[in-house]
């Protein structure tokens, strides 16, 4: 999905601003580093969705940056190098690269196993706490009754709350207006029936347009969904 946000870690200029090009053409959103300790410390501090870190890096090599990265983080790592030895393949694999590419290479194919590593991390359920519910980045815990994307806290109504924990709670199930008024607003609720598409764009403004996402799907005739795509 366009808008994710990928970081390059490589020193070869021309090769870096190439891949920048084509990433940003497809909708991605693309910083860059020019040696391993500049990069390693972006991959730390940016909140990003997946890194290209090639092998031979000056200051730090792409071995060390990746075994040091994935002390703290899970992000999606695609490797590359000039060196075509399955050894440095495997040892990357070992320490947690998501794949492996080798130069000279199609910008088709590096593109194409982007968009499967990202998928692929998408469908790897988060492991949380009972009490909490997720989707993508968005995050509800029920017991301190918040709602974050991706770390951040959005300000909820009690109606708002309700209403995205019940749209969260059936996630990728279509929900009917009916069954959204009977389930947040309570079977005796006698109040105007538009109610739940009010609070709809309400959530749409604080999740989706805020963070640039498509969460809350709409099944013309029928209701709303959440769903990831």
């Amino acid at each position: 999905m366009a808008g994710e946000r990928i970081l390059i870690i490589e020193d070869e200029i021309k090769i870096s601003r190439f891949i920048e090009l084509e990433l940003k053409y497809e909708g991605y959103i693309v910083d860059q580093a020019f040696d391993g300790r500049t990069g390693l410390e972006k991959a730390q501090s940016g909140n990003f969705d997946l890194v290209i870190l090639d092998v031979m890096l000056p200051s730090l090599n792409g071995m060390e940056v990746l075994r040091r990265l994935r002390q703290t983080s899970e992000v999606s790592v695609i490797m590359l190098t000039a060196k075509d030895e399955i050894t440095d393949k495997v040892m990357g694999l070992d320490i947690g690269a998501d794949d492996y590419m080798t130069k000279p290479f199609a910008i088709e194919e590096l593109l194409a196993r982007i968009r499967v590593a990202l998928k692929r991390k998408k469908s790897v359920p988060q492991i949380l706490p009972n009490n909490q519910l997720s989707i993508g980045k968005l995050v509800l815990d029920q017991d301190k009754y918040t709602v974050s994307y991706d770390g951040e806290l959005i300000e909820l109504t009690k109606k708002e709350f309700d209403l995205i924990k019940y749209l969260m709670e059936n996630k990728n199930s279509v929900l009917t207006r009916d069954k959204i008024l009977e389930t947040v607003w309570g079977y005796d609720y006698y109040g105007d029936t538009n109610v739940v598409d009010v609070y709809i764009r309400y959530l749409r403004s604080k999740i989706d347009d805020k963070y640039n996402v498509k969460l809350i799907h709409t099944v013309r005739g029928v209701g709303y969904v959440l769903k990831y795509e």
